[in-house]
């Protein structure tokens, strides 16, 4: 499993856990290091993390950082990521907006 899929599937279980336990979240939010810490993944003292919360006002865009050519994906790696990925999520956007994103490779809402 490439770093990038851990990261992933850390940041979901994170994410989730926080829609269902107020306290969990906030501690996520007041000491996001500690709590990814106690989640099993450890973090170089020099990277800060910074945890936000959508609202129905707010929308936010986070921009990468690109990867480099050191970065690049072995065969290993494209090969299992290979057909792309299904997701089944509905999301109410500010302004209205509704994104239903059933399987990018074949069908999106926006």
């Amino acid at each position: 499993m490439s770093e990038y899929q851990t990261r992933q599937k850390l940041e979901t279980n994170l994410v989730a856990k926080a829609w269902q336990d107020e306290t969990f979240k906030q501690q996520l939010m007041s000491a996001p290091k500690s709590v990814i810490s106690e989640a099993g993944l450890s973090l170089p003292d020099d990277i800060e993390v910074k945890v936000m919360e959508e609202t129905n006002q707010i929308f936010y865009l986070v921009i990468s950082q690109p990867p480099s050519q050191a970065e690049e994906l072995s065969e290993a790696d494209l090969e299992s990521v290979a057909g792309g990925f299904c997701v089944d999520v509905k999301v109410d956007m500010p302004g209205g907006w509704k994104m239903n994103v059933t399987n990018p490779t074949s069908h999106n809402e926006y």
